[in-house]
């Protein structure tokens, strides 16, 4: 614990390594505390960058509104298209999919979700697929994209990590942030414990009052210096490997991320404007490199343009981010594999809730305990959401997913999974990622079908209900056939002369 009469104002800042986290805090933190703080981010074009986060979520928008961030050059400069959610294929079982998309579905009543009426509608032979009566949903199946008034359309981006931390980089070197160039080889630190200063290869020695830990899996300060261990969830989340490689475009961009379930594991396909991101995520438990690789290159479109990147982890997460002066963000703080995108976002909750309890006047315990309690629900909540996916599959074809199927998962997730079957209800912790709509997508697409459904759907005749339904579906299906394709509204909105090459 901290000397609570002990404290220095923290007016240094030192974050450790570039990439994404680096420079999304660097970004954050100079954009809300630059005129008061010394702000340095050290980085070294020696260490490659994991950057294979090529994929978001809607949460992004609210982090480029807090940086001031015009949406069109971000995405020119990022080769960025948009998202508007993500193609979970042969998840369920070989040859099924449905698509977890962004947004809301139908109409909630105060005492009942959509879901309750849409049953009752599939019980009489009145209501078609879920996805029916979702904007997003349908616009995505589509290929169509545009902005709506009153941001009637949600949608998130598929973008370039590596121009992205770039990006940021030029918007936070004006805003005071100093970078320094080499690589850190040792650490020093105070009687209390807390860090002093890093050493970088050169010999040059930089103190700091604040550093925030963004070396990626290395994790040098939060790991090595403070000792701080990682929770495992292996036993709920299998695969540990993935490999990364780009290709050229061979067609329009589609406003989707594809996720197409292997029998170890699955791949990814994001269409950016330049280029194809791709990737297979596998677990070594049940399927070697190797053959990994092989499967991967098979199963891509078009010329590849680098060469296949291994990339192994462990699903984890820090028992405290944040351990005296010392604030890890990023692959420093843990790792869920990338199913749903939230890498990105994980890095701009951690900016967002640093700011929102920065020690200026000194480093705090109750802040500390705080911020650590914060980030523990959060990512608690996100790891049971991706076992979901895992978990409830009809899969026989392989070992991996009848493992899944069968092994025991957190008692919070058994809950939330029971609770749909029995009576189609769920619920929304406080400050949770992951909205109704969400967990309904996906329960449904994995093949949940609850059992019953609120008495409040009930009260509705088949004639009422039939015209709410129809009225929902059409009013959806006009808007959709009235947008243009995501790939004609990208060139001209964000296109860039270059946005073809390689």
């Amino acid at each position: 614990m901290r000397d609570p009469n002990n404290r220095q104002p923290v007016r240094r800042v030192v974050i450790c390594g570039g990439g994404t986290a680096g420079w999304m805090a660097a970004a954050g933190i100079s954009k809300v505390l630059g005129k008061l703080l010394d702000i340095k981010l050290i980085e070294s074009e020696e260490i490659g960058t994991v950057g294979v986060g090529e994929a978001t979520i809607p949460t992004l928008t609210n982090f480029h509104n807090v940086l001031e961030i015009n949406e069109q050059e971000f995405m020119a400069e990022t080769q960025a298209t948009f998202k508007l959610g993500i193609s979970f294929e042969s998840w369920r079982d070989v040859r099924q999919d449905y698509i977890h998309s962004f947004g809301t579905t139908g109409i909630d009543h105060w005492t009942a979700g959509f879901q309750h009426f849409w049953h009752k509608g599939v019980e009489r032979g009145l209501a078609g697929d879920y996805g029916d009566y979702c904007l997003e949903l349908k616009a995505s199946l589509e290929n169509r994209f545009s902005h709506l008034p009153n941001n009637g359309m949600n949608y998130a981006y598929h973008l370039d990590a590596s121009r992205y931390a770039k990006f940021l980089r030029r918007l936070s070197e004006p805003r005071g942030v100093q970078r320094i160039e080499g690589k850190i080889v040792s650490y020093s630190k105070h009687a209390n414990g807390d860090v002093r200063a890093v050493t970088l290869a050169s010999g040059q020695e930089i103190e700091g009052d604040l550093f925030i830990d963004c070396t990626g899996f290395r994790a040098l300060l939060i790991g090595e210096a403070m000792q701080e261990e990682v929770e495992d969830w292996s036993q709920w989340l299998f695969c540990d490997r993935a490999i990364a490689v780009q290709t050229s475009s061979v067609g329009d961009a589609v406003p989707l991320t594809r996720s197409m379930a292997h029998q170890a594991g699955w791949q990814w396909r994001i269409p950016l404007q330049h280029r194809v991101g791709n990737g297979i995520v596998f677990s070594s438990r049940y399927l070697d490199e190797e053959t990994a690789r092989q499967q991967l290159l098979a199963n891509v479109e078009g010329k590849t343009l680098i060469e296949p990147r291994l990339i192994k982890f462990k699903p984890c997460q820090r028992r405290h981010t944040w351990k005296g002066n010392v604030v890890a963000i990023g692959l420093a703080s843990g790792f869920l594999e990338p199913i749903e995108s939230t890498s990105i976002h994980l890095i701009q909750r951690s900016v967002i809730r640093l700011m929102q309890s920065f020690p200026s006047d000194g480093i705090q315990q109750a802040d500390i305990d705080e911020y650590n309690a914060q980030c523990n629900s959060e990512i608690d909540h996100i790891r049971d959401f991706i076992i979901l996916h895992y978990h409830v599959n009809h899969r026989t074809d392989a070992q991996f997913w009848i493992d899944a199927r069968e092994m025991s998962i957190p008692a919070s997730l058994r809950h939330r999974i029971d609770l749909f079957k029995e009576t189609g209800r769920v619920f929304r912790i406080p400050n949770e990622l992951f909205a109704e709509n969400s967990w309904i997508q996906v329960m449904l697409g994995q093949g949940i079908m609850p059992k019953s459904h609120h008495q409040t759907a009930d009260l509705m005749g088949d004639e009422e209900l039939r015209a709410f339904l129809g009225n929902i579906k059409g009013r959806i299906d006009r808007t959709v056939v009235q947008l243009p394709t995501h790939q004609a509204y990208v060139e001209r909105y964000c296109g860039r002369p270059d946005a073809k090459a390689a």
